[in-house]
């Protein structure tokens, strides 16, 4: 059940619109179900000779009793409360109950006070009602209405609980302020899928996805198109700022300003130069390919996030509350780098996974002095190296990194939920399911190379590292060599041995790094750990990577002096790769 609390100006407009036909004829039948006083609440949905205005002007009348500038700017108070999906629906009585607890929790209008503020119940609909409450009592005091947010949360949590309903995650005031009824209305009449403040937090989050200082966020602010306006001291100093979306304007024609503080509360500059200070990545960095291939730079600034994600990974498992608050922060930054630089193929499902995980970015547990430089650079050099097309070691390099940041979020989830954030834990989770189809688009091209490749080897070479999985991972081996990715494991352990590398030594460190329980495809994550460990390509299907292996084996090089005859291997009976067709 989700109460959700607002104020307003106009008593009338609003009894307009919820006794009207809705946006899309979607109201039916709306009525009152409860009220301060039913004989003196007249229903215009019920009875006829009623008029939204003779119940507009009584709601109003202890507003107007008062003088005028004692009367609130704001005085109508507007708290629509919503059963979950797949709740039973509640009776016209059982929604008077709910309205009548609601505004005694919330200080509007308690149990036993005849003075209390008048207000209404009406519902449109199956699954909600609507309460409207004008915010002058009878003796003409305010009421007393302090965190009704969480007071109304609270006992909806209470009636969840007694009436056998889905009883929803509690609320932990670290959450960012949610777009208002008129902003959501606003952004339908202008055919946007998002409100404005949901845009402008979501590319505020973009520009400071790696950024090393207050002037390259600002201006990546104004390179994504925002209107920006500092906040100056006398001295000259920025003090705050405020953000707008170009066009959106109020009924004077000004822009709509949103301060950071009321996109997210760590959106605010204090809290955004506490980042910057905390954890500056290095600015001139460079995107390192360690395989020594020509990859794109996006591929290479994804493989050299990789290791940045998994460390994130490891700090969470361990006891460090302050380091773990500060590598969540550095993840968000991460997916939103990621989500920013997508191919079309991922980008709605990586961007759909940035917006959860921003939620279990935040807590009541501090980051202060927690170092989350490496992740935070990884975050800029995918920023830097600029988009991805999905393609060949692109689209590799991507899923390679993808697969690692699905643990990430699982282990993230655990994290939150070992400390009872229940909101975060359920959207770290969201982000999970979400990665985990952004990878699936991402990996079908190089795994099915992989696999494809697999099947190509000799069957004593596949029996052969059949026989290594066994030894290394004998408590999901049979589940591993049933995996549709098995074929993909065997090519990968393939190349890692014609690299040089002893592919039992390779794999125990591949199982050693983390637990494989979580994993939707065991074979998938160890392909991903095995070809960053051992430094391989992250496709096998490239024109480049067919030709570099006909030139290795018609002109082999001599070992290197400190390769052994046990760490270097060769599979004489393995067929010579086709020279790929021009």
């Amino acid at each position: 059940m989700v109460p959700d609390i607002s104020t307003g100006g106009r008593t009338y407009g609003l009894l307009a619109y919820l006794y009207g036909p809705g946006r899309r004829d979607e109201h039916i039948d709306p009525h009152l179900v409860a009220s301060w006083m039913p004989e003196l609440a007249p229903d215009p949905g019920r009875d006829q000779a009623a008029t939204l205005k003779q119940l507009a002007d009584r709601l109003d009348l202890p507003v107007l009793a008062v003088p005028k500038h004692r009367r609130p700017a704001r005085h109508v108070w507007h708290c629509p409360v919503r059963t979950a999906p797949g709740d039973r629906y509640l009776t016209d009585a059982e929604w008077a109950e709910v309205a009548r607890r609601i505004v005694h929790a919330t200080g509007i209008a308690e149990y036993g006070d005849d003075k209390a503020c008048r207000w209404i119940a009406v519902r449109h609909a199956d699954d909600h009602i609507h309460i409207v409450a004008t915010l002058k009592r009878e003796d003409g005091r305010s009421p007393r209405r302090h965190d009704d947010g969480i007071r109304a949360q609270a006992e909806c949590r209470k009636i969840e609980k007694e009436w056998g309903l889905q009883i929803l995650n509690e609320g932990d005031r670290t959450a960012a302020q949610r777009p208002t009824s008129a902003e959501r209305s606003k952004a339908e009449r202008a055919g946007r899928t998002a409100t404005a403040r949901e845009i402008l937090r979501e590319r505020v989050r973009q520009a400071l996805a790696g950024a090393v200082s207050e002037e390259e966020f600002f201006r990546r602010l104004a390179e994504a198109g925002l209107r920006v306006e500092k906040r100056l001291a006398p001295s000259g100093d920025t003090l705050g700022y405020k953000v707008a979306l170009p066009g959106d304007r109020n009924r004077h024609g000004e822009p709509i300003w949103f301060p950071g503080s009321k996109l997210a509360p760590d959106l605010s500059l204090p809290k955004i130069r506490q980042r910057l200070d905390t954890g500056a990545p290095d600015s001139d960095a460079p995107v390192i390919d360690r395989s020594g291939e020509a990859a794109p730079r996006p591929a290479r600034a994804r493989r050299d996030a990789t290791p940045a994600a998994e460390r994130a990974a490891s700090v969470l498992s361990a006891d460090d509350d302050a380091d773990s608050a500060a590598q969540l922060v550095g993840i968000g930054e991460l997916l939103d780098a990621v989500a920013q630089t997508s191919p079309a193929s991922t980008r709605k499902e990586l961007a759909e996974a940035a917006r959860a995980f921003e939620r279990a970015t935040r807590s009541h547990i501090r980051a202060e002095r927690a170092d989350n430089r490496a992740i935070r650079s990884a975050a800029r050099g995918i920023v830097r190296a600029g988009n991805a097309l999905g393609k060949g070691e692109d689209g590799g390099a991507t899923a390679m990194l993808l697969s690692t940041m699905v643990l990430v979020t699982i282990a993230a989830a655990r994290w939150h939920s070992a400390r009872g954030h229940a909101q975060q834990a359920t959207a770290a989770h969201q982000t999970a399911q979400h990665l985990r189809a952004a990878y699936q688009t991402a990996a079908t091209t190089p795994m099915n190379a992989l696999r494809a490749q697999g099947r190509r080897l000799p069957e004593p070479v596949r029996q052969r590292y059949a026989r290594t999985v066994e030894a290394t991972l004998p408590q999901h081996a049979d589940h591993v060599l049933r995996e549709p990715g098995w074929d993909a494991l065997t090519a990968t352990l393939d190349q890692a041995e014609r690299a040089g590398h002893d592919p039992d030594v390779l794999l125990q460190q591949a199982i050693a790094w983390r637990e494989l329980d979580t994993a939707d495809s065991v074979t998938d994550v160890l392909v991903w750990r095995l070809r960053r460990l051992g430094n391989l390509p992250a496709t096998s299907d490239s024109a480049r990577a067919r030709r570099s292996q006909c030139t290795s084996q018609q002109r082999p090089l001599s070992p290197k002096p400190q390769e052994t005859e046990s760490t270097v291997r060769t599979h004489p009976s393995v067929p010579r790769s086709p020279r790929t067709r021009r």
